[in-house]
């Protein structure tokens, strides 16, 4: 299973998470719950950021060239 699939599971999970925790009134599992749906999509946008890099590395160096160099300029 890939990346963006499990992070579409650990989401998933956490929506129904949290809503057993809102029907038990289960402050932690809501919270828990939360955390997982967040997580789940972070791990979600990782794997497609990974895709567009593998697709398009040449452009993506050059942004990442370029967001350096803006940096640079910023803190000097």
């Amino acid at each position: 299973m890939n990346d963006e699939l499990k992070g579409a599971a650990r989401e998933m999970g956490g929506r129904v998470q949290q809503s057993v925790g809102d029907a038990l009134g289960d402050t932690r599992r809501q919270a828990q719950g939360l955390y997982d749906q967040a997580a789940g999509q972070a791990q979600q946008q990782a794997a497609r950021l990974g895709d567009a890099i593998k697709e398009q590395p040449l452009v993506a160096t050059l942004i990442a060239a370029g967001i350096g160099y803006l940096l640079g300029r910023l803190t000097s």
